[in-house]
């Protein structure tokens, strides 16, 4: 069930689709919400988010291993080369996903406890070593190899979260791939260590509906 509650810096309805997700960003001024026993809290003002040319947007539905989903968050990330996203997905049950985005490919990704990861090699990572890219890495009986590493920088976020992201947050993330479309994901702020694994996705496999219009682009079958 929805929460309602006003946005203690302007007064707009808020509302919060999941209980399990304790930041929001006000649509109306942009203020990053924090959710509590006590009420609502502001954290700050999100930036604006920058133009993109991405086709998914806040509100786009869709379908993933039988489970519809929807589209309720996104937190947009910068480094040296470039930019991505990551969109949450608040499934039926209740459960969330991440949706990642760089480009024109997508990860389907769910966190999952770094304290029941084994490898030797991620946990020094998460202690604050280097991730050497090339290098193999045994996870949960599967091989992958660290594909990607880099500092990045949050840009701004939108939505709903399940964590506030405010601009100018520093992330180590570091990528895995493996076989069959496999991967996995290590972030590092400093502080804490999260970690994600899933699969590469083509868009037009989790059935999307109510995609971004973009100017000069036609909507691909599959999305009308």
């Amino acid at each position: 069930m929805s929460l309602h509650l006003p946005c203690p810096n302007c007064g707009a309805d808020v509302v919060f689709r999941s209980p399990a997700l304790p930041s929001r960003v006000c649509d109306t001024c942009h203020s990053m919400l924090v959710r509590s026993d006590a009420g609502v809290t502001q954290f700050g003002i999100a930036a604006a988010l920058p133009f993109d040319v991405s086709p998914v947007q806040i509100g786009m539905r869709g379908v993933d291993e039988g489970q519809a989903f929807e589209v309720i968050g996104r937190v947009r990330w910068s480094w040296t080369d470039g930019a991505w996203n990551e969109w949450l997905l608040l499934f039926e049950g209740g459960g969330t996903a991440w949706l990642g985005e760089a480009m024109g490919q997508f990860l389907l990704l769910r966190e999952y406890p770094f304290g029941e990861v084994r490898s030797k090699t991620l946990r020094a990572i998460a202690d604050g070593e280097r991730a050497q890219i090339g290098q193999k890495v045994e996870l949960f009986g599967r091989k992958l190899v660290i594909a990607d590493a880099r500092q990045a920088l949050c840009i701004t976020a939108e939505g709903e979260l399940p964590f506030v992201a405010p601009s100018g947050w520093q992330a180590y993330n570091v990528d895995l791939r493996g076989p069959d479309g496999a991967c996995a994901s290590l972030q590092r702020d400093g502080r804490t260590t999260s970690f994600y694994q899933g699969r590469y996705v083509m868009l037009a496999e989790l059935a999307p509906r109510g995609l971004r219009a973009i100017e000069g682009w036609a909507l691909p079958d599959y999305a009308a």
